[in-house]
């Protein structure tokens, strides 16, 4: 404090700050990324531990006898699916009752605001049966929920035939202190969404939906179970939800527990763990795991049908079945006994999952990354633009050079409010333009050229984005004539800020989308100004747009994935999720398109016109 309060020692640290403030931002950038890089490496992390203590014990023997009886039961639910083209609902709720349960159906309705080709789906229509059981040992106040979505094909059918024969084996066990919900929804994400919506008594999207005719309890977690094979290698736990949430640690911990205990190959991101982390090699399948699932997590979209059950403080999961070329095979059984286990221990639960951490980072099943070691990584890059910030204070806030006459320099006057307020609105116009009108235009674009609903509003948003490029760089002078040296200047000191409130308010929201968009931003807006070489710049300022660094990111994805693609692939992949984006964010709220169009686009124009200021 002394060091502030002083007035001399104050103005050194400013003078230290502003003098050595390019070198500073580039050692914070780089300590950034090395801190970001270093996190993967495993004595920098911390070990995963059961922090409930309800949970804390597996020494009960997990049960589940009944494996064959329920891939039979899945053969003849996909026997009937077949039969009647969909979901066979009568079947099911004859099933479900045969098995004790108390059935209910719930009918949906969705239009998509324009037809998603890669599921080939516009007008939706379908039907959600679920069953509940009663607990007999407590006042049913409280609810799990165990679902598998009815998928297209022979896909899943395997999980039903579980879900069904865990329905009965939990039927006739007498220890639930819960209600269990056994949830078989159609059309996978909007019928999860249609059930909760109902259930929970809110529209937030607008779907049609049947109001549900018998609930439970409060859902304290749920998962959702994936299997297509009678076998399987490993299991796949997958975390990441709607706009990046993450299930408490606790329900990670809890699977990987039992498959610890009952001998069950366990995968995240479908890679397996090592125990080579001092290696070379371990160290680079460590950060594999790691930036795979930075990058899902800064999609924003649900990656399974748990996603959805986080909006509503629900912790979930979804348990994925892979039946890859290794050797080792899990069957129905084993993995019965370990979702039996896994919900016994749920049951034992007192009050939510709340002991352990909710922002985290994995870079394998038994080691985690708490928000407390990856902040500082962004802390780093978002502190170059506050450096950036004060140096423009610095410079703006020095006395007015006169000349000899005693007259102040012109380049030196204050600029005008219009010059700055000018690129402001224009180019928070251009977002708003590029956020409402590829939707509402799409028919305009269909009459006029050869293209389907989905490319009219993919290449209508391509365009937008592309023409705003024109818009800014000359609205300075559109009011107030030549802009002057100490407009940029402050110009730039907005934009700065507003850059580092924006990046900042995402990474508190989803860690991994700021620290990904402050990688490639934070360069741009450090060091851009008017007299620079333009055409270099300007490539720059493209290659680290948010369009360009979307275009990279699903490169790089497919190459975690250890399955590369061509640029063609690559950018018909990069079209599909512009598509996915602009969905997600109608059907079931994701806040990436929003918050790419409205803030950050105009963000980025406003550093774009400052490189074109004249």
């Amino acid at each position: 404090m002394g060091l502030l309060s002083d007035p001399t020692r104050r103005r050194a640290l400013i003078s230290l700050l502003t003098r050595l403030n390019a070198p500073i931002c580039v050692v914070c950038y780089m300590a950034g990324v090395a801190w970001f890089m270093g996190l993967a490496f495993e004595p920098f992390t911390l070990r995963t531990y059961m922090s409930e203590n309800a949970m804390g014990s597996t020494m009960v023997e997990e049960r589940f006898p009944a494996g064959e009886r329920a891939l039979a039961t899945g053969r003849e639910f996909s026997a009937h699916k077949k039969r009647v083209g969909g979901m066979p609902v009568d079947w099911l709720v004859k099933t479900m009752q045969a098995r004790g349960l108390e059935v209910f159906t719930q009918r949906f309705s969705r239009t998509l605001p324009f037809p998603d080709e890669d599921k080939e789906r516009y007008m939706v229509k379908g039907t959600n049966v679920y069953g509940i059981l009663r607990a007999p040992r407590a006042p049913r106040t409280e609810a799990l929920v165990l679902s598998a979505p009815c998928s297209p094909g022979d896909h899943n059918n395997q999980a039903v035939g579980l879900l069904l024969g865990l329905a009965s084996y939990f039927r006739n066990q007498i220890f639930w202190a819960k209600d269990i919900i056994f949830l078989v929804n159609e059309h996978d994400l909007i019928g999860m969404q249609a059930w909760l919506e109902g259930y929970h008594h809110t529209n937030t999207t607008g779907m049609d939906w049947s109001p549900l005719q018998g609930r439970a309890g409060s859902i304290q977690a749920a998962l959702s179970l994936e299997l297509s094979s009678d076998v399987v290698t490993s299991l796949d736990l997958i975390l990441e939800g709607l706009n990046g949430q993450l299930p408490n640690l606790d329900l990670a911990n809890l699977f990987y527990a039992f498959c610890q205990k009952i001998g069950v190959l366990c995968t995240i991101q479908g890679k397996l763990q090592r125990n080579d982390w001092d290696s070379v090699s371990g160290y680079s399948h460590a950060v594999q795991t790691m930036m795979l699932m930075v990058l899902k997590q800064a999609s924003g979209r649900p990656w399974g049908d748990h996603g959805l059950f986080l909006r509503y403080h629900i912790e979930a999961a979804t348990v994925r079945g892979i039946n890859s070329f290794r050797p080792y095979k899990t069957d129905c059984t084993t993995v019965g006994r370990l979702l039996e286990g896994m919900y016994r221990k749920l049951n034992n639960l007192l009050e939510r999952l709340h002991q352990s951490y909710f922002f985290y980072l994995m870079p394998s099943l038994s080691h985690f990354v708490s928000i407390g070691y990856y902040m500082p990584a962004f802390g780093l890059l978002a502190a170059i633009l506050l450096l950036r910030a004060l140096d423009l204070w610095v410079q703006l806030s020095a006395a007015p050079q006169r000349d000899e006459d005693g007259v102040t320099d012109v380049e030196q006057t204050a600029p005008g409010v219009l010059s700055i307020l000018t690129p402001l609105v224009i180019s928070h116009l251009t977002g708003a333009a590029l956020y409402s009108l590829p939707v509402r235009f799409q028919d305009v674009a269909v009459e006029h050229f050869p293209v389907s609903e989905t490319e009219a509003v993919v290449l209508t948003a391509i365009a937008i984005y592309t023409a705003g490029l024109a818009l800014p760089h000359n609205t300075q002078r559109l009011l107030s004539g030549e802009g002057t040296e100490q407009g940029w200047k402050v110009l730039k000191l907005l934009a700065l800020l507003y850059l580092a409130v924006l990046l900042g308010c995402t990474a508190l929201i989803n860690f991994s989308l700021g620290f990904i968009l402050a990688l490639s931003l934070v360069p741009v807006a450090a060091f851009v100004t008017p007299h620079i070489p333009k055409l270099l710049s300007a490539v720059v300022l493209v290659l680290l747009s948010p369009a360009c660094t979307l275009l990279f990111a699903v490169f790089f994805f497919h190459e975690l994935q250890e399955t590369p693609v061509s640029f063609h692939e690559g950018w018909l992949l990069y079209l599909s999720v512009i598509s996915q984006g602009i969905l997600d964010h109608c059907l079931y709220g994701s806040l990436l398109f929003p918050l790419a169009a409205l803030l950050l686009y105009p963000c980025w124009l406003l550093f774009w016109n400052i490189l074109f200021w004249k």
